[in-house]
């Protein structure tokens, strides 16, 4: 059996639906559906079972689980403007520690989500090395959650046992529930369908225009691609960034999305909030010379083209996967 935590969400569910595509449906989805829209990204994937992350975390601490090949663990507070020190210490900390640590006692293999904002404002690179972990400064208290979870697991010498995954900018299908988390492209859909236009915040930093702003877009299908490349390599362990190796700016996303819907570029650049202009990220682009080193070497979607597969096949039709 292999346990997917987060499985109603966006990564969580594509992941399943993708193990589906490879014949596994012996899957343990952890999750609620509380949610109209989770609710329907549950409905297009095959799993043998249901809990809730309470319920599942019970069954672990009781070591009433048995039978478990893997655990893909994606299922944590995701937003980056969470405040609850608390609240992210517990879900995305110390519940990461429990199932890490049931892993190891019983040899199942354990991968878990980190995130590309461990790496702060990028000022000391974005390079993957485990031997760097202990300098960077996330800028905000989800990256700093995922960061302690990190570096705890290299105190305790069991990176080389464990896979942790740093996702960049992931874009895609059964994103749609996570509001203002969504992708720009989800959004930016969204308001061209209504408006005709696309808003986006005006630069701060003279080096950087209007728009010109750049990040590391990756498309769900090969997110979930590279995931799963280390599903069946237990002899591979450490800490992966999951990108494309690539910066792209805003205005080329803007850009993709009109070009997807067929209709002329028009962009209205509007003021960043206060509130994040401190914690904005101006550049990332994600090193994969270590998840190449380890042997995944497949051709990742252009902006371009993730952009025109999930607008065309998913967000026009109004699809997501599984239908």
């Amino acid at each position: 059996m292999i346990v997917v935590t987060g499985a109603a969400g966006f990564i969580g569910s594509a992941i399943v639906h993708e193990l589906n595509n490879r014949g596994h449906d012996n899957i343990l989805i952890v999750d609620e559906a509380n949610d109209p829209e989770k609710e329907k990204n549950i409905k297009g994937i095959k799993f043998s079972k249901m809990q809730s992350k309470e319920q599942f975390l019970n069954d672990v601490l009781g070591r009433k689980i048995s039978g478990v090949e893997a655990i893909l663990h994606m299922g944590a507070c995701s937003s980056t403007t969470e405040t609850d020190l608390t609240y992210l210490r517990k879900n995305n900390f110390e519940y990461t520690q429990h199932l890490s640590k049931f892993s190891l006692e019983n040899d199942i293999r354990f991968i878990y989500a980190s995130s590309a904002a461990t790496y702060g404002d990028g000022d000391k690179g974005y390079d993957d090395d485990e031997k760097l972990l202990e300098t960077l400064a996330p800028l905000n208290p989800y990256g700093d959650s995922k960061q302690q979870f990190d570096l705890w697991a290299k105190k305790e010498n069991i990176l080389d046992r464990i896979v942790g995954l740093k996702y960049f900018n992931v874009y895609g299908p059964n994103e749609y529930h996570k509001e203002n988390m969504q992708s720009m492209v989800r959004k930016g859909f969204l308001q061209i369908s209504e408006t005709k236009k696309l808003q986006l915040f005006k630069s701060y930093r003279d080096e950087y225009s209007d728009g010109g702003q750049v990040r590391d877009f990756i498309y769900i299908k090969d997110a979930v691609d590279m995931t799963l490349f280390f599903l069946d390599r237990r002899e591979i362990g450490g800490i992966f960034n999951i990108g494309t190796g690539i910066a792209r700016c805003w205005n080329d996303l803007a850009k993709g999305i009109f070009d997807a819907l067929e209709l002329e570029t028009n962009i209205e650049y509007i003021e960043m909030p206060e509130s994040i202009r401190s914690q904005y990220q101006y550049y990332t682009c994600a090193k994969m010379k270590r998840i190449n080193e380890v042997g995944y070497d497949k051709p990742v979607y252009s902006l371009e083209e993730g952009i025109s597969d999930y607008v065309k096949n998913f967000l026009i039709p109004g699809k997501r996967f599984g239908d």
